[in-house]
């Protein structure tokens, strides 16, 4: 059962595109795996305190993408192939380092000490 102990809500983004997003990165961190179930949505929407249409927006997403799978009456299943899950974090790194590249940019940082700086902190962790 995929756990949402480390889920946290965060301004800015829509619930259910939180949601999305992490299963996403645990998909593509490897610790959601194919075959893995899903909190039905009434349980995920308490737990997490959200309409329970919040929470089949949120999975009508990850089936669109083929990412999971969900049948009538029976709990939603992960579906990732090895392949959607490198696309996946492709994709999430490249947006998240443009994240990064464009707030850098706006405090004025140059590439040399952006550069220097990420391998300080790279050391650091």
């Amino acid at each position: 059962m995929v756990s949402f102990s480390t889920f946290v809500r965060s301004d800015g983004a829509p619930i259910y595109t939180q949601i999305v997003q992490f299963i996403q990165r645990g998909i593509a961190a490897g610790t959601i795996l194919s075959g893995d179930e899903l909190p039905s949505r009434r349980v995920l929407s308490a737990l997490l305190g959200v309409n329970p249409n919040t929470i089949q927006k949120a999975y009508r997403i990850l089936e669109d993408e083929g990412l999971i799978q969900s049948h009538s009456g029976a709990k939603s299943c992960v579906s990732a192939s090895p392949e959607q899950r490198e696309k996946i974090r492709e994709q999430l790194l490249c947006d998240d380092v443009r994240k990064l590249i464009q707030a850098l940019r706006q405090s004025g940082v140059e590439k040399a000490e952006a550069a220097a700086l990420v391998e300080r902190l790279w050391d650091e962790s």
